[in-house]
């Protein structure tokens, strides 16, 4: 077995790699045709820059192979920047959320509740509430106990709570 150590790739190698990065002799580094350090100038550094393009791409690949046997559900805990969200609502994903404040992010960016998988544990009666009373398509249940709690909430709201149980 040969442990010698793999060389770093060259910079083009890296570019060619990234479809959305490019190289220009003028400006620079660009991602999606926008020179990155136009944005450093601007904005400073250091600076996190996404490529919507790349993850519109990245998004619909994943959607596409999925061929509608599944949907897409952004983990907001990744990135919960309104900008990324809407991002993702336009192109047709759903948001898997563990807390209150996601929700509301989510719904934000445009999000329809009933496009929201509430997970997580430890969810608190004033979270639940919230996502029966928006109307979220499902809510991951941990345990026996957040089990009850859902029901009874549903119950005191006139609600049916849209579950899923979480087995280990």
């Amino acid at each position: 077995m040969d442990l010698s150590p793999i060389p770093d790739p060259t910079f083009a190698e890296l570019i060619a790699l990234r479809p959305h990065l490019s190289l220009d002799a003028l400006a620079g580094l660009m991602l999606d045709d926008v020179p990155l350090a136009a944005i450093a100038d601007a904005l400073g550094t250091p600076v996190w820059v996404y490529a919507a393009g790349a993850m519109r791409a990245r998004y619909r690949a994943l959607a596409g192979a999925l061929k509608n046997l599944a949907r897409v559900h952004y983990a907001v805990k990744a990135n919960d920047h309104l900008a990324v969200l809407a991002l993702f609502a336009a192109e047709g994903a759903g948001a898997d959320v563990v807390s209150l404040g996601e929700l509301r992010r989510a719904r934000r960016a445009g999000i329809d509740a009933r496009d929201v998988v509430f997970s997580g544990v430890g969810k608190t009666p004033d979270e639940l509430r919230a996502a029966l009373a928006e109307g979220v398509g499902q809510i991951n249940v941990e345990s026996a106990e957040e089990l009850e709690m859902i029901a009874a909430l549903a119950r005191a709201m006139g609600k049916r709570a849209p579950i899923a149980l979480r087995v280990n």
